[in-house]
């Protein structure tokens, strides 16, 4: 993990991430979050394998990872960009949607792809509850998925 004095860390593996979110498998979508910059923007990363569970039933014989689990993918990655910039590490953080806008998806994301998930925060501060985001999901540089989401950002017991 590399750490900068204003913004905090820059990269997050999975146990950071661990650290941060409270999702575990097999609803952690995001294996390492890269580019950190501050709460301005982030990349998730995350490895596609046919053992995740979605795949049993979507679609048998034709796999295919459903876009709703696209989208979450990258309100994860916001989750974990918010969360390591504000120093919000072991701090019980959940996040719920409160609004997804002008999703749309271009290319079917399967077992063996890499899906990198850009996000920048288009609405939010440090100390705010609610935020606004843009995130472009891509496999091998092809547009996958984007939309426009609005979460809130809610410390337990704060």
């Amino acid at each position: 993990m590399t750490e900068t004095p204003e913004t905090g860390p820059t990269t997050a593996d999975i146990q950071l991430i661990q650290r941060i979110l409270p999702h575990r498998y097999p609803f952690l979508l995001v294996d390492r979050v890269i580019d950190i910059d501050g709460t301005k923007s982030a990349t998730g990363l995350k490895n596609v394998t046919m053992n995740e569970p979605h795949f049993q039933g979507h679609f048998p014989g034709t796999p295919i990872m459903p876009g709703v689990t696209i989208v979450e993918a990258m309100a994860q990655t916001a989750g974990v960009m918010v969360g390591a910039s504000m120093g919000l590490v072991d701090g019980n953080m959940l996040i719920y949607f409160m609004g997804i806008d002008n999703c749309k998806f271009r290319r079917k994301v399967v077992p063996g792809d890499r899906l990198e998930m850009r996000v920048e925060t288009t609405r939010g501060k440090p100390g705010g509850k609610v935020w606004r985001f843009k995130g472009v999901a891509t496999v091998e540089g092809e547009m996958a998925a984007e939309a426009e989401f609005t979460a809130m950002m809610d410390l337990q017991g704060k």
